[in-house]
């Protein structure tokens, strides 16, 4: 980890006084006020920092300078030289709606840092000059002691110096989905983030108990701080789109520029006037610039934003549509994202029966074993699980929750599972006394009356309940000698399998026993064990083979213990049977050559801390993939950023994850990813399949232009006539593939590989030859109509007619570009005939309007002009069909 974001003192590894004596702070006292005024002139108020970003005024200004507005631009130039002021307007004022687009997201898209800010502002206790005093959290300094209790959000990085029961949520900064134990000892000093029981970090919050620490950090040398550090250090990439498009932009202006050269030289070598020449060099120019592709581009990608809201994906920036369709590598947070987040009793065992738990989270529909009755230990096992329990369990709007530790809420949904009610038991049997939950102690234990007998129900660690038993429960409920070796190796499999295991035990009480710790010290009897997991999302095992079946690797970055990842790995398919697992202390040690060669092999990362998880992002980028990472919590944040494309879970998800991220998933599912996976790859397709059909027109009259020249002929169109086709051709025919529906097959494609044109070999060939069949239909039509007499406007006219006609029919070829019209059905993009049919009238207007004639040059044609077009149109279409054909039978082979 680089010093940046080193934290200066690891405080977990010093004694709570020597900790209290370095930042001169009193346990008992507190700050006075005058040393507080002096350590906020010098530390500033607790908040992140934000970054200072670019003003409104450069963010709207470096709109215009991508290469494809360039291009856009250069066109509105070249119309304003003309004198088409009109047109010049238009294509000024698509430019603008672009730039008015791209404006408004990326002030969306740089509101991370204040939601780190609004994350850790809160109001707290603390104690200064001896009395508690409720203030913002804001006010606090480093020196400060804050005292905690349920329910509060940590204020800042403390170290803990008292902890009863205190339990912390840190899911949001470590990824650790149970509760951690909070206490004051003393830990190692290479104890990991997630494993430092004795600091409480700005943002997470206390579940239970009480405890109070001194605050250590404050502000940006917060945890939540040196993230904020990550996310503004991490670049606002380009997509590969936007890569692809912009050497495609600058390697089409200088074939335009090329050509419009070429043009004006050739026609002074033949002795035109330079002026003449010049008009000639801007006629190609306006005709080879696709005027339409910036503006298709944003609305296809917002067609496909629309697609994926309906399937639960919502997309914050608008390339990132087509990212998700370049994806190579997935990279997933587990808690969540491919779990459900909440946790579940998987197995019991019982009076020496394993019994298996149907049902997953905290919906109490499922059964315990057969469905047969539960009875004996089991039953025992299930009631102790209740009655030593401080949770409950709710349901709103169909919904169920869990108030309190996830870990007694599973407990709960299980016995229900099995007809016990809590809210009837726990009025049946009260609580007579209790031992609270301690970290030191690792169990907690009830007192109950039943039928006459007191038992005290214990639940807590294997390791501190089977050493104090002497005898255990049978299946029938009777008391035998304790099997120790059995219980152990129940228990073993049991976490093998990635379940979390808790042990029951129960302690036959006399009538006027009362509970302490001495009572627990031998004469237990062992009930059972609890496995419990956070489970895998059903969908998510069936998107994971898809996603693997489309050519991308999913990968786990987890902050959870590496045995829970690498069993949840395997369960919905990320990882195979002998594939290990890497932990972050394990990558810690790693420079970054010898990550990017980890990264291609190991599929399961553990105990990650958000600065390894953001080297995990880049070092699959170096190796050149495209990678996008899911994640929910302010860990997750800085990858997020990082990404090629951030997923941020909408449900459990932070509100740094969702601002630092491209799409958010509005039900938390990975299936979700699959469908936007899908999505993206459609959209891809669509803006290919726009491009392959508006290039040919473009370059047909760019050499229609270079054509005429050469052969000293009058020019077959003009600038504005250019202009026509160009603009109202690609609003009323081209945008209408942007509707086309995803092809069949699209996801057991392999990933676009990142540094492919957008245009291969096949599809270039196409274009070429397109461009010269219109080529050839225009420019021998024109020459033909000159030639049996009839006027330049009429010729002209024709020459206009055939570029539409052959667009309008060429654009049935482009709707896939592998099958045929009739394949791929007729109907099923209802917009295309919708677009032919207003082209056609428009058509119809141009050429036989007296005013259209006027401002366009054109003239009324007869019907056998007509039949002419149609029959270069027909011819058009069937040569690209036979080509379309003869390179997939030639790809089979």
């Amino acid at each position: 980890m680089s010093e940046e974001f080193a934290q200066p003192t690891a405080w977990h590894c010093l004694p709570a006084d020597e900790a209290a004596t370095r930042l001169t702070a009193s346990f008992e006292e507190g700050l006075a006020d005058d040393e507080v005024a002096s350590r906020r002139a010098k530390h500033g108020e607790n908040r992140i920092t934000p970054r200072p970003g670019k003003g409104p005024l450069l963010r709207f200004a470096l709109q215009f300078v991508q290469p494809l507005v360039v291009v856009l631009l250069l066109a509105g130039v070249v119309t304003a030289i003309l004198g088409e002021w009109v047109d010049s307007g238009v294509i000024f004022g698509v430019t603008l709606i672009n730039a008015v687009i791209g404006f408004i997201q990326e002030g969306r898209a740089e509101n991370a840092l204040e939601a780190l800010a609004r994350s850790v502002t809160s109001e707290v206790i603390v104690l200064r000059g001896g009395c508690k005093q409720r203030l913002p959290s804001t006010a606090l300094v480093p020196g400060d002691i804050v005292l905690l209790a349920a329910g509060d959000k940590v204020p800042a990085d403390l170290r803990l110096f008292r902890a009863k029961d205190l339990q912390a949520i840190e899911s949001a900064l470590t990824g650790e989905s149970a509760p951690v134990p909070k206490h004051g000892d003393v830990l190692p000093e290479d104890t990991l983030l997630a494993e430092r029981c004795n600091m409480a970090y700005a943002g997470t919050s206390m579940i239970s108990g009480q405890g109070a620490g001194v605050v250590v950090a404050t502000g940006d040398h917060t945890e939540t701080g040196r993230i904020s550090r990550l996310i503004a250090g991490a670049p606002d990439l380009t997509t590969p789109l936007t890569r692809r498009m912009a050497v495609f932009s600058n390697w089409l202006l200088i074939a335009i520029g090329l050509l419009a050269a070429l043009t004006f030289a050739v026609g002074l070598w033949r002795g035109e006037s330079a002026f003449a020449m010049f008009m000639a060099a801007v006629a190609l120019a306006v005709g080879a610039i696709p005027e339409g592709l910036p503006a298709a581009m944003t609305i296809t990608l917002a067609i496909g934003v629309s697609r994926m809201a309906r399937r639960r994906a919502i997309i914050r920036k608008l390339p990132a549509v087509e990212t998700l369709g370049s994806t190579t590598v997935i990279c997933s947070d587990k808690t969540g994202t491919l779990t459900e987040n909440q946790m579940t009793v998987r197995e019991l065992y019982a009076g020496g029966v394993r019994t298996m738990v149907s049902g997953s989270g905290y919906t109490p529909s499922g059964k315990i074993g057969e469905g047969h009755n539960v009875a004996g230990a089991l039953r025992e096992c299930l009631l102790a699980g209740v009655l030593c329990n401080d949770s409950g369990l709710s349901r709103s709007n169909r919904h169920w929750e869990v108030v309190g530790d996830p870990t007694e809420g599973a407990l709960l949904v299980a016995a229900r599972k099995a007809g016990l009610d809590e809210r009837t038991l726990q009025k049946l049997f009260p609580r007579l006394d209790e031992i609270p939950f301690d970290s030191a102690r690792q169990y907690m234990a009830t007192l109950h009356e039943i039928e006459g007998v007191r038992l005290a129900y214990f639940k807590g660690a294997l390791e501190q309940l089977l050493p104090r038993s002497t005898s255990m429960l049978d299946g029938n409920g009777l008391t035998v000698a304790l099997r120790k070796e059995e219980i152990e190796v129940s228990a073993r499999s049991m976490a093998a399998e990635g379940l979390r295991v808790l042990a029951v035990a129960r302690l036959i009480a006399g009538s006027t026993m009362s509970l302490d710790v001495t009572s627990a010290d031998a004469g237990l009897q062992f009930v059972g064990l609890v496995g419990m997991v956070d489970p895998p999302r059903p969908k998510a095992i069936a998107a994971v083979r898809t996603c693997h079946g489309a050519g991308i690797r999913v990968k786990m970055i987890t902050g959870d213990h590496a045995i829970t990842a690498l069993s949840i790995a395997r369960q919905v398919g990320i990882a195979k049977a002998g594939e290990a697992v890497l932990t972050g202390r394990e990558l810690a040690v790693l420079d970054d050559e010898g990550l990017r060669g980890v990264v291609r092999k190991v599929n399961v990362f553990a105990r990650v801390e958000p600065a390894q998880k953001l080297r995990l992002v880049r070092a699959l980028q170096a190796n050149g993939d495209v990678v996008a990472m899911t994640g929910d919590g302010v860990n997750d944040a800085p990858a997020l950023k990082q990404a090629d494309i951030g997923i941020a879970m909408g449900l459990a998800g932070t509100e740094v994850a969702k601002d630092a991220a491209d799409m958010v998933l509005t039900d938390d599912d990975f299936a979700a990813i699959e469908a936007a996976v899908e999505e993206g790859r459609g959209v891809y397709d669509n803006l290919v399949k726009f491009i392959t059909w508006t290039l040919p027109t473009n370059f047909g009259e760019g050499l229609v232009i270079v054509a005429a020249i050469l052969a000293g002929a009058t020019l077959p169109i003009t600038p504005l006539q250019i202009l026509w086709i160009n603009m109202t051709t690609a609003v009323f025919l081209g945008l209408m593939l942007a509707f086309e529906p995803i092809e069949h097959g699209v996801m057991r494609r392999s990933p676009r590989p990142p540094g492919t044109p957008i245009l291969d070999a096949a599809l270039v060939w196409r274009i070429v030859l397109v461009s010269v069949l219109l080529l050839a239909g225009s420019f021998g039509l024109f020459l033909r109509e000159l030639a049996q007499g009839q006027s330049l406007a009429e010729a002209r006219t024709v020459a206009l007619n055939v570029f539409v006609v052959v667009q309008a029919m060429y654009l049935f070829n482009c709707r896939s570009l592998t099958l045929s019209a009739l394949r791929i059905g007729l109907f099923a993009n209802p917009a295309i005939w919708y677009g032919v049919l207003i082209m056609a009238l428009l058509q119809a207007l141009l050429t036989y309007l007296p005013l259209m004639n006027r401002l366009f040059g054109t003239a009324p044609i007869g019907g056998s002009e007509w039949l002419e077009i149609f029959a270069v149109s027909v011819l058009a279409y069937l040569v690209v069909g036979i080509e379309k054909r003869l390179r997939v039978a030639a790809a089979k082979r």
